[in-house]
């Protein structure tokens, strides 16, 4: 993974097919294709595409699955998961903040290979996750929180594999049993943070 980033050809597919340049600013369209995070408003970024793939490497979604995507900001990783799941999969997809929200929508239906009942975005604080849609083959997070919520443990499918960064590391995780969570760490990574309701 280290030399090209991209080897699942799922996702290979995914970043050709949803272009960057549909979920940043209109001012910043020229800078889509760099690899650099990019601001979306409301101290919010979208993330530098090599780091997208590193996260979507690890997390190694398939067709059909039902994944939750928290922190979609502008939509560009919910489109991602949505392209690669296809029409029989799902992607459910949290924003606490609802200007977003309706961006990260409109974002996504510039995308026309995208069927519009795959991908559900909802204005909610996702920090324990969505437990009336659980559980989920695939969790991805994209803003950095101090531990694992024990809530997306919950969520996750006995099989099932998470990528959360906590303190700037890159964890991943997978569910091997009831009770029984294997994880990875991997360092180098900056993210926003995880903000659930409580905080200020």
């Amino acid at each position: 993974m280290k030399d090209g980033y991209l080897r699942n050809h799922f996702i290979i597919e995914s970043f050709a097919n949803v272009d960057r340049v549909n979920f940043v600013l209109p001012e910043l369209e020229q800078s889509a294709n760099a690899d650099i995070p990019l601001p979306i408003g409301y101290g919010q970024t979208i993330s530098q595409p090599t780091t997208v793939a590193i996260m979507l490497e690890l997390l190694d979604p398939l067709k059909d699955q039902k994944i939750l995507d928290i922190g979609s900001g502008s939509g560009w990783t919910t489109a991602l998961l949505a392209y690669i799941v296809g029409e029989k999969g799902k992607v459910i997809s949290l924003e606490r903040i609802k200007e977003l929200c309706e961006f990260g929508r409109k974002n996504i239906r510039k995308i026309r290979e995208i069927k519009k009942e795959v991908a559900e975005i909802y204005n909610i604080d996702g920090s324990k996750g969505y437990a009336p849609r659980a559980p989920y083959d695939r969790i991805l997070v994209s803003a950095s929180a101090s531990e694992i919520p024990q809530e997306l443990k919950d969520q996750l499918k006995i099989g099932g594999k998470m990528v959360i960064p906590i303190n700037n590391y890159l964890n991943y995780v997978e569910r091997r049993g009831e009770n029984d969570f294997y994880e990875e760490k991997y360092s180098g990574f900056t993210f926003v943070p995880l903000i659930s309701k409580g905080d200020s």
